[in-house]
């Protein structure tokens, strides 16, 4: 058994080694009789994995398990961090007014229907008592992501926050100082910018982040 457990752990490490980490805290959180990687090659077998999976502490204070929804063959996916109580609530990737606002964003300055975009997140479940999710649940949770990115094949992928940005990318970079600019991340490009909580407490960025949405557009029609 301790075998198989040293095992798992360090063929997690070395996938993180793979997606771009030199060095990560991550701890033997909870790993199971199974291999974390092997994820279904299919969109609906990966939610189920998602919806019953106990890989982490996060799953222990969970009310729903919070997977992305929307067009899984979208060529706009947005990214968002980790779920609130509202999506926590709801299942949703994003909820309440923020949702309203991103659904606004989308109608209005890209002109198509938000059902058309796949929305998802870093982290699948919500974090007890309002905090972050560490590294270790990010990382034990970024292969899901990963996978359905790999499904989506959208062309361009909007970041909202900090967070889900750093986690992408790998790159602490302060998001003030990021957002809006075009990265090229092997096979679709990256646009980060603000989230939409961000803006319901300082109405005044919202013209920055309509010029970042206004830069997917023009992505999007060339």
């Amino acid at each position: 058994m301790k075998n198989l457990h040293n095992a798992l752990l360090l063929k997690q490490l070395s996938i993180l080694k793979q997606m771009g980490y030199n060095y990560t805290d991550i701890k033997p959180s909870n790993l199971q009789m199974q291999d974390i990687m092997q994820l279904p090659n299919s969109f609906s077998a990966l939610k189920d994995t998602a919806l019953n999976c106990h890989l982490c502490e996060l799953s222990k204070h969970r009310r729903n398990v919070v997977f992305g929804e929307g067009n899984i063959q979208a060529d706009i996916m947005f990214v968002t961090e980790g779920p609130g109580m509202g999506e926590d609530s709801t299942g949703e990737p994003i909820s309440g007014h923020a949702r309203e606002m991103l659904n606004n964003m989308i109608e209005k300055v890209l002109l198509i229907p938000a059902s058309d975009v796949y929305i998802s997140n870093i982290v699948k479940c919500r974090a007890p008592n309002n905090r972050m999710a560490t590294e270790t649940e990010i990382y034990t949770c970024r292969p899901y992501l990963q996978k359905e990115i790999k499904f989506v094949k959208p062309k361009i992928i909007v970041t909202l926050g900090a967070t889900a940005y750093r986690y992408l990318t790998n790159d602490s970079t302060s998001i003030s100082k990021v957002r809006g600019g075009i990265i090229e991340m092997g096979g679709y490009r990256l646009i980060p910018t603000l989230h939409p909580n961000y803006l319901l407490r300082n109405p005044s960025a919202k013209k920055e982040v309509m010029n970042d949405i206004l830069k997917v557009k023009e992505l999007l029609n060339r």
